[in-house]
Order: structure tokens, then sequence, then C-alpha cells
């Protein structure tokens, strides 16, 4: 097309500039505070910044709100955004009486006690992958956009002495993808909807152009992570382009032989999500784009079986953070994702009418099949096991799985917790495991699901939306390990979102059956509940199942789907 024939802006743009111009594919929108949490020295009429206001600075100032620093004495001010998001703020002033700029501190939180910790020190807060933590000017009659990172609180502190500054108003501005909610869950527990909305939305939150794993720390493509939160976005949104972007992504960044993201499991878990993302999509000519690729990353796994069967793996071999370290289960765990994998490249290689391939894949199966694993008392080792049929389900739910209920649950292994538990017919253990765990970070005032929780650290804990008071402990700073100690935890992280999905594939019982959703198989399994409606994307449209217990305890089930689906 001819430049002079586009009707945008970039019609003005010379040949050059715009071959290499790139489109933001995310949208903004503008939230207020909800509360004003604390405020020390000099702060006047900060119930002004609670109101919604023109998104444009005036020459009149208007009933201000006003932050003077008096007698070397600073004027601060926490701020409550009332929920999780992505972006920044924008700071509109009025006037500055340093008619230079004023200095400013501003300090992002995904938790109050963070908007209000210093860098370093033994919370571990940080400025790496995103700055929370900076320092700006802010002159008269401006509209400043201020950070980029993952938070709910700011804190705004004036910094130079005898310095006066006159604010409109400091909004958040939330950077996300514009993309709807094709996906439903609604129940008679509305504890359970409300888990299955914050793992929707902390999904949301990271499907920026690419799928990230955590909006403050963590913006990177871990391809591992991404299976849950693949898994949460087929079930939510439906096919989005961030999942190929990402895929295609992560496989320029790794030329063979190396492992995705320097570790050999997520090579595995790449070879799964295409495996998944295919069966539900349909899209075969997606995986003929990756074969070339595949074939290496087949030989490399190939070649790191020994002749007792046992994955012999050396660089990167993560299980998930609670694991790390303990060798015995670790292995047990790579063992079963490597299990997986090959079940997974034999099937796409079938596909892909690559025999020799599939032929190779079914003896590496047998090979490592005939390797016994001994996942100890870690219940997501023993999960990936049950799933790759490596354990008994029933078995090892009742002498694992099932035990101290939500207690050595962990949110990337979850998904895989939850289904092998359901694998055993243990549905009503689920939910009480779901309202447990993922309930108790929405009771310690959680709006995004986190990067690691233990239910023990619910103990005396402060809520993260509070400043902790004597005698409570700050979960966010006190708790952590490995890399996200203190506050370098992540509080809303993509993997901890397969509480969604399992809930949708086994509450609403939507199974798929054959690929690109045109068989699908609708089994609800209501355990405790009394009734539970949704609905499911497919690339034909939505899926519509409603669930009524009856007296007898039967279940009167309705499903509407679309005609190119078989429904069994």
């Amino acid at each position: 097309m001819d430049k002079r024939e586009r009707n945008d802006i970039f019609r003005v743009l010379d040949e050059e500039t715009l071959k290499n111009s790139k489109k933001d594919v995310r949208s903004r929108s503008f939230l207020f505070p909800k509360r004003i949490l604390w405020t020390a020295g000099q702060v006047e009429n900060s119930q002004r910044l609670l109101e919604k206001e023109e998104m444009q600075i005036s020459l009149a100032a208007h009933k201000p709100c006003i932050l003077k620093n008096e007698k070397g004495e600073k004027a601060s001010i926490l701020l409550d955004y009332g929920i999780e998001i992505h972006g920044g703020i924008s700071l509109l002033a009025w006037l500055d009486s340093t008619k230079r700029g004023a200095k400013v501190r501003v300090r992002f939180g995904e938790s109050a006690a963070e908007a209000m910790s210093e860098l370093g020190g033994k919370t571990n807060a940080t400025n790496d992958h995103a700055r929370r933590d900076l320092v700006v000017e802010v002159g008269m009659m401006s509209m400043n956009p201020i950070g980029e990172t993952g938070f709910r609180f700011v804190r705004i502190d004036l910094l130079e002495p005898e310095a006066v500054l006159v604010i409109k108003s400091i909004c958040a501005v939330m950077v996300y993808k514009d993309v709807p909610y094709r996906g439903s869950f609604s129940c008679s527990d509305p504890l359970l909807n409300r888990i299955w909305d914050v793992g929707a939305y902390t999904v949301h939150l990271n499907m920026q152009e690419y799928i990230w794993d955590g909006i403050k720390r963590d913006r990177l493509v871990w391809v591992g992570d991404m299976h849950p939160e693949v898994t949460t976005i087929k079930a939510v949104f439906g096919e989005d382009d961030a999942v190929e972007k990402s895929l295609d992504f992560i496989r320029k960044e790794t030329p063979l032989p190396g492992w995705m993201n320097n570790m050999a499991s997520y090579s595995m878990w790449y070879v799964i999500i295409l495996h998944d993302w295919f069966f539900y999509t349909g899209k075969k000519e997606f995986l003929e784009k990756q074969k070339d690729y595949l074939k290496g990353v087949a030989d490399l796994l190939s070649a790191h079986i020994d002749e007792k069967g046992q994955d012999t793996v050396k660089e990167g071999r993560f299980l998930d953070w609670p694991s790390e370290g303990k060798k015995k289960i670790v292995d047990a765990g790579v063992q079963a994702i490597h299990i997986w994998a090959a079940e997974s490249l034999k099937e796409i290689f079938e596909i892909l009418g690559e025999k020799d391939r599939a032929a190779q894949c079914e003896e590496d199966l047998k090979r490592l099949r005939s390797y016994e694993t001994d996942p100890e008392d870690y219940k997501q080792a023993a999960a990936l096991l049950v799933m790759v049929g490596a354990k008994d389900a029933k078995e090892t739910n009742e002498k694992l799985l099932k035990t101290g209920g939500a207690k050595g649950m962990s949110t990337f292994m979850g998904y895989y917790i939850l289904t092998a538990r359901a694998m055993a017919g243990d549905y009503e253990g689920c939910l009480e495991a779901i309202r447990e765990y993922w309930g108790g970070m929405l009771s310690l005032g959680a709006t995004t699901f986190w990067e690691d929780f233990d239910v023990d650290w619910m103990k005396d804990a402060a809520r993260i939306d509070e400043l902790p008071k004597e005698g409570q402990i700050d979960v966010h700073g006190a708790y952590g390990r490995f890399c996200y100690k203190g506050y370098r935890h992540s509080l809303c992280h993509g993997w901890a979102s397969g509480v969604t999905p399992w809930l949708s594939e086994n509450v609403l019982g939507v199974k798929i059956l054959e690929p690109g959703c045109k068989k699908i198989k609708v089994e609800p399994h209501l355990g405790d509940l009394e009734w539970a409606k949704g609905t499911y994307p497919t690339p034909y449209g939505e899926i519509t199942v409603s669930h009524v217990k009856q007296a007898d305890g039967s279940i009167e089930t309705t499903v509407d789907a679309p005609e190119e689906i078989e429904v069994l």
C-alpha cells in the first residue's frame, strides 16, 4: 500500500522511519487512589487525590493537595490504588517552589510495607528488572509520567528543605493488553469465584506484548513458567498471539544445543507447551514452523538418558523453588517432565509425518519409564509422576498428596498437584486445598497470586494492604528464599494461576479430546458445591455449560457449543 493511502499517524513518516517503527499493542487506563494509608510532615488536603480528575493540567489551582517541607521535616504520603496493576503513575503538579523542578522520591510497592522500604538491607528491596524506587524532578504546570513496574502502593516524598509542591492528582497509569475474558466461572462458593477471577487477572497483567512471569520482577519470557500461564490463557482468553510470539522469541533466543533459559527442564516445558497449544488451536502450520528446532531438542534429550533409563541433564535441573537443592526430589520431578516431553514429541512427530523421529521418541519413553524414582514427601514431584503414569494416582494421593491439606503446595506446581489429586477422584479434597492455599493469599490482602506461598506464613501475618502493627509479621519482607528473598519476592506471578484452568477443566468439567477443540467432553465434578456454570473459549466460539446438583446427588447438565464441536 502506498504510504499516502494510509489513514493513520504513520502516513506522515518517511519510508525509513516507517520501516523501523513498531506499534505498542498495549492500552492504558487511569486509576485514582482508593485510600491514603499514611502521611508524614505537612500534607494538606490529601483527600483531594482520591477524586477523579481530568488528566490535564491547568493554570489555576483548585483546592490542591500541598506537600510542604518545614523545619527539617519532609512531607510524605502513601497511596493505595486498591488493586495490583502493571504500569506507573502520572503526577500532575500546578506549582513547585524551587522554580526549577522539585526533587521527589517515588517508591512503588506490591505491598504497603514494600513501598515504605529502603533499597537493600535485610528486607532485600531492589531496583532490578524494573525500577521501583527513583528520584525525579517535578516542575510547575507539569504532567509527569513516572515508572513502569508492578505495584498497588506508591509513596511520595518531597526531598528538598523548605520546598513546596502543589499537586492536582497522582493517578496510576495501567498498561495492559486489552483483550476480552471469553472464559468465565461461577459457582455456589463466592470464594472459589474470587480465586478463579484473581488467577485470570494475574495472567492478564503478565500478557504484555510477550508473556512474562512477573510484572515487577521476572519481566522475562520464562518458558517453563509459561505452561501454567498458557493453560490459563486457554481457559480465559482463548487463542492469543502473545503465546506464539513468546514461543518464537525464546526459540530464536536459544540456538541449539543451548537449553532454554539455560535450563534443560525448560526446553522440556517448551515441547510440552507446543504440544498443548497445537491440541487447543489445531494449527498444524505453527508446529511445522518449529519442526527443525524440535528435531534438535529431541536429539538433545535423547542423548541425556543413560543405560538405566535415568535422565542425565546437568544444566538447569529446576523443578520449583520449594524443592530447590533437594537432589533426589528434583531428580524425580525432572524425570517426570522428561517423560512428558518425550510423549509430547512423539505425538508431534506423528502429526508431522516424521515416523522415524516418533519411533525414536517411543524408544526413549521405554527407557525413561524403566527407571524408578522416589519423590519422597514432596507433592510436586509425586504429582508429575502421577500425571505421566509413573505412579498410581489413588495410592499416591492417599499416602502423600492429600496429607496436610494445603501444606506442601507450590504456586508453580499447584495445577499439577490438583490435577493428580483429581485423577484419584479427590475433588472435594482439591476444593478444600484451593480454599486454604489460594484463599490464604486473598485473606492476606492479595489481589494477584504470588511467586511462592506457604500456608504457615499466615501465622501472625499482617495483611499486605496495611502497615504491620507491633507483633505482626510483614509477610512480604520477612519471607522468601533463593532469588526471591524479602521484597524481591514477586506478588504477581503468572505461574501461580493454575487454579483457574483447573476449576474450568474439573468443576465445569471441560476437557479437550481432539486437536482444535473439535471434540470435547463435559464431565463436571461439583464436590461440595450446589451448582456451577461458565464458559470455555474455543477456536469456534465459547462453550457454555451449567451444572445443578439434584436432591438425589445427580447433576443436571446443560451444554451449548458451536456446531463445529462434538460434545460427549
